[in-house]
């Protein structure tokens, strides 16, 4: 018989190691940047980990976390809730410290509802339909949904997001004040991956300008989230003001896509 408990000590010593040298990282490249370190959250991907994955994490202080499909995270929502199947606290929340669950891959307009009963926070708004679809579940809920854009600034197609000279997102914009059921936070952006890190610098650059225009052509919006930045480039990303780092890999190990 394994010695399951013996196992998760394993785990957890490992997921330790992992998330103390990526503290140090944000830290120091926060200092470089000349940023308080109280600027950057770091959100731990936890898309294709098992809940066990999260829990670890949480107990390790973990808050905030990552999923990329509606359905994958609802399976993981028996081994983070009450037995009753409910959610501890606000939507989006789980475990006894409240961690907070965001979207962060795309979603379709038919699971706009569920997506609204679950998360915190959906990062990746992308139309102006799938905004009033998640307002309007959102106001069924009595609650205000938290939402990024998502911005596509890659020339890759597989790529999603906005174009930001795009009638669709001046569209969006003008329509998400009169949008009650969703609260706008900012932008997120999924750069290409590439070894040069100075290549991938104009992206987040390009992301941070393009927050500071939107920023000021619509004051009735808040711009203040900008997430960018993942396991291989974060630390250019927080120079280039990102508040929030998405990192999956480098903390919780390579994922199996064969599952």
């Amino acid at each position: 018989m394994k010695n399951t408990a013996t196992e998760q000590d394993a785990v957890t010593a490992v997921l330790k190691e992992n998330l103390d040298r990526i503290e140090t990282q944000i830290a120091a490249a926060c200092r470089e940047a000349g940023r308080p370190r109280g600027e950057v959250a770091l959100m731990a991907v936890s898309k294709m980990h098992p809940a066990s994955a999260i829990i670890a994490a949480e107990a390790l202080g973990v808050r905030l976390f990552g999923e990329n499909r509606v359905q994958e995270f609802q399976e993981k929502i028996a081994l983070l809730s009450l037995p009753h199947g409910e959610l501890h606290g606000e939507p989006g929340q789980a475990g006894q410290a409240g961690a907070e669950f965001h979207l962060i891959g795309h979603l379709q307009s038919n699971k706009a509802a569920r997506a609204a009963e679950l998360f915190a926070s959906v990062d990746t708004l992308d139309s102006v339909s799938l905004a009033e679809r998640l307002d309007q579940a959102a106001r069924r809920l009595g609650r205000r949904l938290r939402v990024l854009i998502e911005i596509k600034l890659s020339p890759e197609e597989s790529k999603a997001g906005m174009d930001p000279e795009s009638e669709e997102l001046a569209g969006l914009l003008e329509r998400l004040p009169d949008l009650v059921g969703l609260e706008m936070r900012g932008l997120m952006m999924v750069p290409p991956f590439l070894e040069d890190l100075a290549a991938v610098r104009p992206y987040f650059r390009g992301l941070r300008v393009l927050r500071e225009r939107l920023a000021v052509a619509h004051p009735r919006l808040s711009f203040g989230e900008l997430s960018m930045g993942m396991s291989h480039d974060f630390p250019v990303a927080i120079d280039e003001g990102a508040t929030q780092v998405r990192i999956g890999t480098a903390l919780f190990g390579a994922r199996d896509y064969s599952k």
